[in-house]
């Protein structure tokens, strides 16, 4: 029909697995076309067959200029455009920070961080030339407070929020919006990374379903909020103590014993 929007098309990093691939399938669902971009192409192959013609497979390393040009081009050829970009893929070294080679720490920033800074670079001018746009960040509860064991991940998440709020700021008076989400623990990968390394922190309360934090990120984009905090009433009181070193160490060391029994119980129950 004559004048019919199409509809929107949305780039998900990190998209062939965990909270990604969650995003994907009810972006699917929820009729946007999807650019699923993972350094794991494979897996973001496996995906696109899985959700069928309105989903499209990118190999994307987020830490390539030229594979970000790349992957604009293919989105914007395949579906007409692109209209959100969800900056989601991140990864993890958990350990101790003695532990953890220097090059796993160089890693953990330049992926978390400069990575979707590389992303909105890419995008921006494409959102500005058709008038429209949405940026989103997929960061961490971490980007508050730090944890033992995630050290440089929770460095990163701090570098990434600051990065976007930072952009977003400097493109205020653009027509593109730019919206950030802190999701807490997550049965993902990492998690299961984190179990492994006894990062007992990250096990003081019950870890969300992808699912869960999926549905959340879909209301925020098409609310167009600016920070959103899951669960929501946690976001308010990890700001708090983030902001406050002595309140951290009692809190961080008290959810240390709970995280360790919590943890134990996991292991068990395996």
């Amino acid at each position: 029909m004559t004048g019919q929007r199409r509809p929107e098309v949305m780039l998900i990093t990190g998209a062939a697995s965990g909270i990604g691939a969650a995003i994907a399938r009810l972006a699917v669902q929820k009729a946007y076309r999807v650019a699923i971009a993972d350094i794991a192409f494979d897996a973001a192959r496996k995906l696109a067959s899985e959700l069928g013609d309105n989903a499209l497979p990118i190999d994307l390393d987020i830490c390539s200029p030229q594979m970000w040009r790349q992957a604009l081009d293919a989105t914007r050829q395949h579906f007409g455009g692109l209209d959100i970009l969800v900056n989601n893929a991140g990864i993890a070294h958990p350990g101790l920070t003695a532990d953890v080679p220097l090059e796993m720490h160089e890693q953990t920033l330049k992926v978390n961080a400069l990575g979707p800074m590389l992303g909105a670079m890419t995008v921006i001018p494409h959102f500005k030339a058709q008038g429209s746009g949405h940026v989103v960040t997929v960061c961490s509860m971490t980007s508050f407070l730090t944890l033992p064991g995630l050290v440089s991940y929770a460095a990163s998440k701090h570098a990434l929020r600051a990065m976007h709020f930072g952009i977003a700021l400097e493109e205020r008076a653009s027509p593109i919006d730019f919206t950030i989400v802190h999701p807490g623990a997550t049965e993902t990968p990492m998690l299961e990374l984190e179990a492994e390394k006894n990062v007992t922190a990250a096990f003081a309360r019950a870890a969300a379903s992808p699912d869960a934090i999926a549905a959340i990120i879909l209301k925020a984009i098409k609310a167009r909020k600016v920070e959103v905090c899951i669960p929501s009433a946690r976001g308010r009181v990890v700001k708090a103590i983030g902001a406050n070193p002595r309140r951290l160490f009692d809190v961080v060391q008290k959810n240390q014993e709970i995280g360790a029994k919590a943890l134990a119980d996991r292991k068990a129950s395996l």
